[in-house]
């Protein structure tokens, strides 16, 4: 055995030893328990960073946890291939978006591979391959033929630099989240998917997830956001339609001072023909961000429309305002606004002189002022005509049964929940594959001829879609008619391709079939790992693709993650200097020289290149404009794979952010050398020539088994359930430390501390695995550690033939004794009144109490 841990060779022979062997593929044919573990892909960006490797190494660690627990684990990886950032970097770096989408996999595979993650390279796949979005095609069109996908004009946040539609929460502060340009209010003709239609069992199915955290359940189910109210009309002249708005709190309608629409309603377009003012105000609602953090802060402004509205139930006439508060994406694109028992209707009203009619007192007698604010408990109505006195569920269903005899209302639940907007403008995407013809309307493309690829000879300059500005993929003969039609040239958002890449891996090879019977096998996924940014639209969309697949038969799942664990942040500091245009300028740390305190706290900063000194930023999230980023292969050159997955376990458990600190990876590395160390010294005295002697143990030996079993038992809860794996480590550094100490060269002395050296490996080897197979070889063991079992816990281990216990006379720390482990309570008083030096200090005073803590200590109040 070497003597010196010499990471890389053992690293790159084991690494060749596991894809040699193809112990990570997995078949379906097994009597095993199966687990299905999986990380969210990455986007082939070109570089792995640290929050690549966090994510990466969490889901590698339950992977090999549950293999050595005797499960058929699946552990698969692919790559989230399609995007914008591709088209983007085509254009600044003059490469097709395929070619260095590809590029960027083989490097990125290549990385995951030195970080030695068990994965199933068999069942790789990239959602950019036409075999993979073939189906997606195909199943588009069963959802069309089922009635849950549609077409119509809506308005989107248009960011006219990329060309293409931006989610609400994809602009900020009013600009692109990816280019930084003013983003436009525009209106386009997009495909929807009916996510509405399930939005019920989205909400229901939830409390069948107790595995996710609860704080991911609860931004689902305000997300979908159901809700109880009434829907109500208001007339306009002048309009054949009346304006319908929705509310939650028909006991306030009395209320009613003004009704506020949306820049897009019809009543504002039609109130700007011929008003410059108006149309200007809507222009300038064209620009503005609608996220739901950018609408609770901003400042809500409005311009009367010149229209009013009739009340339903008093008949009275009400302004329409034109609000920067409505969105037409929610709800009717209209609001009823009652400023005494709405804040942000009362803040518009006082802005604008706008009545404020109090219909709502308080039940319990406290101040229902609105002098300074509006008042917006629930309480008894009053100046509400035949409704006073009525509490809020009394008058819910009175006022809702008289809106409904009037035939001007109705009760009605909603859901915050908006239909999913699939199509994108851009290139490189899956095209939606549909026709236009102008004798037979829209056509779906013929199964036989999915799917509809992209070309490669596009012009990419960010003017204008490339599909539509194609000389011959737009043109098309239509599927029914024969005669010359158009092409689709949307494609689709890239959601659609990661809502459902988790079954296709199941079946992949499968090019009959968008999925086989192997998908029931393997689904649901038993572990899922991500970020928490992905808690809400990327869940949501899995959730309802795999109830989609269910009822298309597909699948026999309803939910597709039976466990969530949802990882922090990596975080670092950041450093920067002010430029002479008064902007930071951001440097990595390894253009810095840093100082720092005795506890290793970074207090000062300089440049390296200069000395000139640099400001110590916050801690932020590691990223590319803040420079804090650290490059995992830079770390895995210089200490091996293992030291990186044993640092981003160790440092804070998973759910919680990481704090990069370059001397705690150091810190990782002088513990696998001090492991190594003591396996090498064991190993060069000889192996233990026989097995353990239970019956001859000494108390050195049996201390350091009952070490290793409690160890044992901790770290085996700390893996399976907790998922602490950080208090895993220290628990095995610990027993490092007790090996340590332990000087004892007998037989049965080295058989301990051969148990103790095996179990150690064996609890490390899902966080260090190449190492662990080395060890586990050197320590006269063959084959590979990977389909080695857990080890198994000896209770008879943990019990203990005595028990130090403390001596306290009056609080203060007068000794220790040794009493066997069966001892009474009674026993133990007698024996410690009865020891002359605990007599010395009771000095022959009455005990007035004496407190037995079992296993602990003995406390004596004179």
């Amino acid at each position: 055995m070497e003597e010196h841990y010499k990471p890389l060779p053992i690293e790159q022979k084991v690494q060749a030893d596991w894809e040699k062997s193809g112990v990570f593929t997995a078949s379906e044919n097994t009597g095993k328990e199966k687990y299905y573990c999986l990380s969210m892909f990455p986007y082939p960006s070109g570089k792995l960073h640290m929050g690549h490797v966090r994510n990466y190494t969490i889901g590698d660690v339950i992977s090999r946890f549950q293999r050595m627990q005797g499960k058929h684990v699946l552990q698969p990886m692919g790559w989230d291939a399609f995007g914008l950032p591709a088209e983007n970097a085509a254009m600044q770096n003059k490469v097709h978006p395929a070619d260095w989408t590809y590029s960027n996999i083989d490097y990125m595979r290549d990385q995951l591979k030195r970080l030695g993650f068990g994965y199933d390279w068999s069942r790789e796949l990239a959602t950019c391959d036409p075999e993979y979005y073939r189906w997606e095609q195909w199943f588009f069109l069963r959802l069309m033929e089922k009635g849950l996908v549609y077409k119509k004009t809506a308005p989107v946040n248009w960011c006219p630099h990329d060309q293409t539609v931006l989610a609400n929460e994809q602009v900020i502060d009013g600009c692109c989240w990816r280019c930084d340009t003013l983003v436009e209010k525009k209106e386009i003709s997009q495909w929807f998917l009916k996510i509405t239609e399930y939005a019920d069992e989205l909400l229901s199915s939830l409390e069948s997830l107790p595995g996710w955290p609860e704080q991911v359940r609860t931004m689902q189910a305000n997300w979908i956001g159901r809700s109880e109210g009434v829907e109500m009309d208001f007339a306009v002249e002048g309009f054949d339609e009346p304006v319908r708005i929705y509310t939650t709190r028909p006991d306030t309608v009395m209320g009613v001072t003004y009704v506020a629409v949306a820049a897009e309603h019809p009543v504002a377009k039609k109130a700007a023909e011929g008003n410059a003012d108006i149309a200007a105000f809507l222009e300038s609602c064209k620009q503005m961000e609608t996220s739901e953090a950018a609408m609770e802060t901003m400042e809500k402004r409005g311009i009367a429309s010149g229209f009013t509205a009739t009340h339903p139930l008093t008949g009275e006439q009400v302004p329409v305002w034109i609000a920067n508060f409505v969105l037409m994406s929610y709800g009717t694109g209209a609001v009823m606004s009652v400023p005494a028992h709405d804040q942000r209707d009362y803040e518009f009203a006082k802005r604008y002189g706008i009545a404020i009619k109090e219909v709502i007192a308080s039940a319990d007698g406290a101040d229902d002022s609105v002098v300074d604010k509006a008042f917006t408990e629930k309480g008894v109505l009053k100046n509400s005509g035949d409704f006073d006195g009525l509490n809020f569920t009394q008058a819910f269903d009175a006022i809702a049964a008289k809106l409904a005899d009037l035939g001007k209302g109705e009760r009605k639940t909603n859901f915050r929940l908006r239909d999913w907007g699939v199509s994108r403008q851009r290139y490189w995407g899956a095209p939606v594959p549909v026709i236009y013809c102008d004798d037979c309307g829209t056509v779906p493309v013929p199964d036989d001829q999915l799917p509809v690829t992209l070309p490669r000879d596009v012009v990419l300059d960010g003017s204008q879609s490339p599909l539509a500005a194609h000389p011959t993929f737009p043109h098309a003969d239509c599927p029914k008619c024969g005669k010359p039609a158009r092409r689709e040239t949307d494609t689709f958002d890239t959601f659609m391709e990661s809502s459902w890449y988790f079954a296709r891996y199941a079946s992949q090879d499968c090019d009959t079939a968008m999925l086989d019977s192997r998908a029931d096998y393997w689904l649901p996924v038993d572990h899922y790992i991500g970020g928490i940014e992905h808690a809400i639209l990327h869940l949501l969309y899995a959730r309802f693709y795999t109830k989609l697949l269910r009822d298309e038969g597909l699948i026999v799942c309803d939910e597709p993650f039976k466990n969530l664990l949802t990882q922090g942040m990596v975080v670092a500091e950041t450093f920067y200097q002010i430029d002479e245009h008064g902007h930071k300028r951001y440097y990595n740390l390894t253009q810095i020289e840093v100082e720092r305190d005795s506890k290793g706290k970074i207090v000062g900063a300089k440049l390296l290149k200069d000395g000139s000194p640099v400001t110590v930023g916050a801690i932020e999230k590691m990223s590319k404009s803040k420079n804090n980023g650290v490059d995992p292969q830079v770390l895995i050159d210089q200490y091996g794979a293992d030291t990186v997955r044993l640092y981003t376990m160790f440092t804070s458990p998973p759910d919680q952010s990481l704090e990069w600190n370059d001397a705690g990876v150091e810190g990782a590395f002088r513990f696998l050398k001090r492991l190594w160390r003591q396996v090498y010294l064991h190993v060069e005295t000889g192996l233990p020539g026989k097995g353990l002697e239970a019956a001859a143990l000494t108390d050195g030996q049996k201390a350091l088994r009952r070490q290793l079993h409690q160890a044992l038992q901790k770290v085996t809860d700390d893996m399976a359930r907790r998922h602490t794996f950080n208090t895993a480590i220290a628990a095995n550094m610990e027993l490092v430390n007790a090996l340590n100490k332990f000087e004892d060269d007998s037989d049965n002395g080295r058989a301990v501390r051969q148990e103790t050296l095996e179990g150690i490996v064996l609890m490390l080897a899902p966080i260090i695995p190449h190492a662990a197979q080395q060890l586990w070889q050197e320590l006269g063991h063959t084959g590979d550690i990977v389909m080695a079992a857990w080890p198994t816990l000896d209770e008879t281990a943990l019990v203990q033939d005595a028990i130090e216990m403390v001596v306290q006379v009056n609080g203060k720390l007068r000794g220790k004794f040794s009493v066997a482990a069966t001892e009474s309570k009674e026993q133990i008083e007698a024996l410690v009144l009865a020891d002359e030096h605990v007599q010395r200090y009771i000095d022959g005073k009455p005990v007035k109490k004496l407190i037995v803590v079992p296993q602990k200590l003995v406390n004596i109040v004179v």
